[in-house]
């Protein structure tokens, strides 16, 4: 797994570069993004376009990074592939985070929740 990550306008955008993130990576990426978002931005925007798969493993891995962030700090999701989407909104985690349908969308949205 590997993320890649630029910032633009204030905002830290942090891409997965892999198809799945289930238990086999869950702790890696956990890590990597810890580590690529440390002492960034108030506004984090995790793009998946990429991901075709995630499990549970993956759900736990991207709430936890949420919570790496600390107070003040904000995870968007950008650009869910359709059944990543559906694992987001049958978990009902859609009410944790903010989707967005690409990464241009999650971009041009302005208002940061606190």
């Amino acid at each position: 797994m590997s993320l890649t990550s630029t910032t633009s306008d204030g905002t830290q955008i942090v891409t997965v570069n892999a198809e799945r993130i289930d238990a086999a990576m869950a702790i890696q990426f956990k890590e990597d993004m810890r580590a690529t978002t440390e002492n960034g931005p108030d506004r984090v925007i995790l793009d998946l376009s990429e991901v075709k798969f995630i499990d549970s493993s993956g759900l736990g891995a991207i709430v936890a990074a949420m919570k790496q962030l600390g107070q003040g700090r904000k995870l968007d999701l950008a650009g869910l592939t359709p059944m990543v989407d559906k694992v987001f909104r049958l978990t009902r985690m859609d009410t944790v985070f903010d989707l967005y349908a690409s990464l241009g969308d999650a971009t041009t949205a302005t208002q940061i929740d606190s």
